[in-house]
Order: C-alpha cells, then structure tokens, then sequence
C-alpha cells in the first residue's frame, strides 16, 4: 500500500508532467523553458529536476508510459496468433485502453496534441526515432522468443518488426498533418493502414 509520502510525490510529478504538456502544446516546446513548467505548479527547479532529467524526458514521459503498455500487450498475446496479427491487435486494442493507461496524468486529447509537437519539432523528432530503434529491437526480442527463433539467426522477427514500425510511422505522420486530430480517427487510420499489410503488398499493385 503507498504511503502519504509517496502518494504526494506522484501527484507532484503528474502536476509538473501536466504542466508540462500543456506548455509544450500550447507555447512550443523550445520556448517553454524549465522555470515556465515550475512556475506553473508553484515548485522549484529542483523538484523538477527530482522528477525529470530535463525538458526532453518530460515531453515523452507519457508516450513511453504508452509504449511500455503496448509491448507489454505484445507479450500477453495468444501464442498461436501470427506475429505481425500479434502486433497488430496489441496497438489496436490498445487504442481502445488508452484512456486507462495515461488519464492519471494527462487526458488523451493532450497526450495525441503532443504527437503533433514532436512531428513538427526536429530535436524531439530525432529523439523519437531513436527510441523507436530501441522498441523495435525489444519487439523482434519478443516475436523471436514466441517463435522459437534465434534473432540473430533468423531474420523475420526483425523484418517482420520494421514492417509493422513503418506502418505505423506512416499513421503517426499521416495522422499529425491531418485535419482530424481525435483517438477514433487516429485509431481508424492505424486500422486502415495495417489493414494493408499482407496480400495487398504482395500482388501487382496496378489495375491490370
């Protein structure tokens, strides 16, 4: 059972991710500075930092929290389920589940503006495909393993991975220039273009 003490410093930390955010998609995120997020929750500098190791920590502490939801999910998939359907059903059910897994700190209509910040702003950008790196290889980790795969062996589990990331880097960009910015048409969108994935790229893509 969580003590006051700790119960405190986790709402301090969700009022300064919060603040955060908010500031990120309202002013932009290089000109909200450090003092601008302690300001707004009316704590020092060296609480945030207590919490965060700086601004770019702060702006995708809520997208990794989203993350580690959806390879967790990938994980609980039911073993005889293809790889990429395992996949494809964990980020999909997970739209439906968002709310439960980020709505203690930020409502999700906040936490999907801050998509569109980090598409539009190069050093967030640049930091998101890296992580990005990182999760793919944690994924092939996880499809290999329920395949009995070696991963350093056997190619398909990172193939299979860099497919399924690009889909999905293709929604997000597709999503974040686009008119309609709510979870049903960003969850659409995934549906639509996973959908793609499978006999429609394997054929003769012309009307003939």
């Amino acid at each position: 059972m969580e003590s006051l003490r700790e119960r405190k410093k986790q709402r301090t930390r969700e009022a300064l991710l919060r603040a955060a955010v908010e500031l990120f998609t309202t002013r932009g995120y290089e000109r909200t500075t450090v003092d601008d997020i302690v300001e707004a929750v009316d704590v020092s500098q060296r609480t945030f930092f207590r919490y965060f190791a700086g601004k770019e920590e702060a702006a995708f502490a809520v997208q990794r929290t989203a993350e580690a939801h959806f390879v967790d999910a990938v994980r609980a998939r039911p073993a005889e389920e293809p790889p990429v359907k395992a996949m494809r059903q964990a980020v999909v059910e997970g739209w439906d589940t968002l709310h439960e897994v980020i709505e203690s700190a930020v409502p999700v209509e906040l936490y999907l503006r801050m998509y569109r910040v980090i598409e539009s702003t190069p050093a967030l950008l640049a930091a998101h495909l890296r992580r990005s790196v990182e999760i793919e290889e944690i994924l092939a980790g996880i499809i290999a393993e329920r395949e009995g795969l070696d991963v350093d062996a056997d190619p398909r589990p990172r193939l299979a991975v860099a497919v399924f990331s690009g889909v999905m880097r293709l929604t997000e960009r597709q999503w974040s220039v686009g008119a309609e910015s709510g979870l049903a048409h960003m969850r659409a969108l995934t549906v639509a273009y996973l959908d793609q994935v499978g006999p429609e790229l394997m054929g003769r893509w012309d009307s003939r």
